[in-house]
């Protein structure tokens, strides 16, 4: 791992008890789907209640704007306003707004940083990564001491796949601020580099720091219930899990991750519940195929069927208001649609951004539709770092099966079954069979 692992821990233990020394108010988690990426901290303006939620907020600095539309400082928040509630609900139609605000910052003063770096995470959201990279470098030089912005910068550079930088990036953020947001990447970096102890003791200090609203505390709390889940710790993922909602009741980060470890025990019904009442209030495509999945595990095809094809009207949703889903969606249609399909959309995702993710989903789309060679090529950069991603050692195992690599296979998916067997209900069981027929 390129980042100083003996330097960094000390940095993060140091900070912690700064953090606790003298109760030093934490930045919000920049948060997002498969990375890290997500809203820079928000400022508590004069005249705002420390307290407010996230729409309270969002009247009040309407009203500002109202009051004073020559103060770009007002848009700008309002922006970082609308990102988090994007957070909270799920709703992308929140993202033009964000957009809208932002630029209105800009045309009264072209180098406000909170707007320039807002649009860059707004650019990263949206899973446009050249794009936040480009904001996230100018926000940069607009202000260099304002040590969030490298969080955007970092995230950027790690969906493109350029990870020596995205490790100075990353280390500079630490050595500049250690905070609940350099704890969570450094989580994420390590995580990538399939080193999941080490990725939960990076989660651990996050969760340590605290953050700024309960959605930030249950978000860490959540990442640190899927590290627990993907290490087959499903015991440990429930705590997490519930220590979550007892936070922010309802999370729905938190609400699937219990309805995964339902199923991984077995309990279809009960995961069925909770992801069906999860999808009724919060329809994201994740979480509709996993309801989807557990439901044809269960060998309920006809409900599972009419929820996947919920998927595409939602994903329609979110390419509306401008978010980039190639890389998800191919791996939805490698394994739920048209393989065909599924390649195109994998092609341009590791076209636009040719990270270690982009390139497991564009192996599965290239497997899924008999192209072996091409599948194994991909697979291989996929697997570079060594992830212990259970979906990524399932991929690859098969994929490798499928090239006739019998020793590739063997090697992934017993990784698989001795980490995290129950990883998914539908693919487990799958993965399980594959290893009982190479022995």
């Amino acid at each position: 791992m390129a980042i100083r692992r003996d330097s960094l821990t000390m940095k993060l233990a140091a900070a912690l008890l700064a953090f606790v020394a003298v109760f030093l108010g934490v930045r919000a988690l920049d948060g997002g789907s498969a990375s890290l990426t997500g809203q820079p901290d928000v400022a508590v303006r004069e005249g705002e209640l420390p307290g407010a939620t996230t729409a309270q907020r969002i009247e009040g600095l309407q009203a500002q704007v109202r009051e004073a539309p020559s103060d770009p400082d007002a848009y700008a928040q309002l922006g970082l306003a609308y990102l988090q509630q994007v957070r909270e609900t799920g709703d992308p139609t929140f993202y033009p707004r964000a957009q809208g605000t932002f630029e209105q910052a800009l045309r009264l003063d072209p180098m406000n940083f909170t707007a320039t770096s807002g649009l860059g995470t707004l650019a990263l959201a949206r899973h446009d990564f050249r794009g936040g990279l480009a904001l996230g470098e100018r926000a940069a030089r607009i202000n260099p001491d304002v040590a969030r912005n490298y969080g955007v910068i970092t995230d950027a550079q790690v969906e493109l796949g350029r990870y020596g930088a995205a490790a100075r990036t990353l280390q500079h953020y630490v050595d500049v601020k250690p905070e609940l947001s350099s704890y969570a990447r450094v989580s994420y970096f390590r995580e990538l580099h399939g080193d999941l102890p080490g990725a939960l003791g990076a989660m651990r200090l996050a969760v340590s720091a605290g953050g700024g609203t309960a959605e930030n505390v249950s978000y860490v709390q959540a990442l640190v219930g899927k590290l627990h889940f993907d290490s087959g710790d499903y015991a440990g993922a429930e705590g997490a899990y519930r220590t979550a909602l007892d936070t922010d009741p309802g999370f729905p980060a938190a609400t699937a991750g219990l309805a995964r470890v339902e199923a991984a025990r077995g309990g279809y019904d009960p995961a069925i519940r909770r992801l069906r009442a999860l999808v009724q209030r919060l329809p994201l495509p994740e979480y509709v195929i996993a309801l989807g999945e557990t439901e044809q595990a269960a060998g309920l095809t006809v409900a599972a069927r009419r929820d996947y094809q919920l998927v595409g009207a939602e994903t329609r949703l979110l390419q509306v208001n401008g978010v980039n889903t190639d890389a998800e969606l191919a791996l939805f249609e490698a394994d739920h649609g048209d393989p065909a399909q599924a390649v195109d959309l994998a092609a341009r995702a590791w076209a636009a951004a040719p990270s270690v993710r982009s390139a497991d989903s564009y192996s599965w789309a290239l497997s899924a539709a008999g192209r072996d060679a091409e599948a194994l090529r991909m697979s291989e950069r996929a697997m570079r770092f060594g992830s212990r991603d259970p979906s990524f050692l399932y991929h690859a195992g098969m994929v490798a099966l499928r090239t006739g690599d019998a020793e590739r296979a063997n090697r992934f998916l017993s990784q698989l079954v001795a980490q995290s067997p129950n990883f998914n209900p539908l693919y487990g069981p799958r993965a399980q069979r594959a290893l009982e027929g190479l022995r």
